[in-house]
């Protein structure tokens, strides 16, 4: 965790060298699911949880209409179980660096980003675990269940600049990374999340 927000840290200093930084904030709901697999079994996808993603952003220019985005944000992702009523709430800090292309559409901006992420979980749940209740997701007393804190993937985002600093955007979190702490009979965990935003971007244009 030391290390994410180290890295956080150096990036967003670094980026108040540039001349035409955008900052901003951004938030929206996200519905999530995940996608397990246990032993002897095959892939499963969760029914959509709801949840939120929000936080900073920087857009780093790199050249007329290419930008490098990153930021911090939180995300709450999880899924619900099709077969019971257990229900994984899941929240992280997440560090995305996306390229960025942002061409002159209209009076605004047209924005495509796409690029990869690191995430650090922060807290999570499972709950209405059959028979045996609540445990928490990332601790030791999730047993088999118990999942890794660190996540990766890759985000794609679509979004539109008003002039005014208004921003409206739809995103999407693929994960890449087994989480599941403990593999053994190919057991897997994999989080996706897609979402709409809503934000505002003050700075360089």
């Amino acid at each position: 965790m030391k290390k994410l927000v180290l890295s956080v840290a150096a990036l967003l200093v670094a980026s108040m060298t540039f001349a035409q930084v955008q900052w901003g904030i951004v938030a929206g709901p996200q519905f999530s699911s995940v996608t397990t697999k246990s032993a002897n079994s095959s892939k499963e996808t969760s029914k959509i949880l709801t949840s939120v993603r929000a936080g900073v952003t920087v857009d780093i220019p790199l050249a007329d209409e290419f930008y490098i985005g990153t930021g911090l944000l939180y995300s709450g992702k999880g899924g619900k179980d099709k077969n019971s009523d257990m229900k994984t709430t899941l929240s992280y800090l997440e560090l995305p660096v996306n390229f960025m292309f942002k061409p002159e559409v209209g009076s605004g901006r047209l924005v495509l980003a796409a690029g990869p992420y690191v995430a650090y979980g922060i807290g999570g749940k499972y709950k209405d675990i059959p028979v045996i209740g609540e445990r928490k997701a990332f601790e030791d007393e999730a047993g088999l269940l118990q999942l890794k804190r660190f996540d990766a993937g890759v985000g794609i985002n679509v979004g539109y600049e008003l002039p005014a600093g208004l921003f409206f955007g739809l995103n999407t979190d693929l994960g890449l990374v087994n989480a599941m702490k403990n593999t053994a009979n190919d057991a897997s965990f994999k989080n996706t999340s897609f979402g709409v935003s809503i934000g505002y971007k003050f700075g360089g244009k």
